[in-house]
């Protein structure tokens, strides 16, 4: 079966953009959040929220039968 990314229904802060990221690549979410906000703080934090938006406009979220 084929991996889709989705939004994370049980592993989210926001909208579930970087659960579903770290579930899709199998690393730890916390660690991928961490590296997202140093990163966002690092390029002025702007081009960050835009791409955290757009993902989460663009992403779908996670059907309930779907697992992870």
């Amino acid at each position: 079966m084929k991996k889709k990314l989705y939004r994370s229904n049980q592993d989210k802060m926001l909208c579930g953009v970087l659960g579903g990221l770290a579930e899709y690549i199998g690393i730890d979410a916390t660690l991928l959040r961490i590296i997202y906000a140093a990163l966002s703080f690092f390029s002025a934090g702007f081009p960050g929220i835009v791409l955290y938006i757009i993902c989460a406009i663009i992403i779908p979220e996670a059907p309930f039968d779907v697992e992870q």
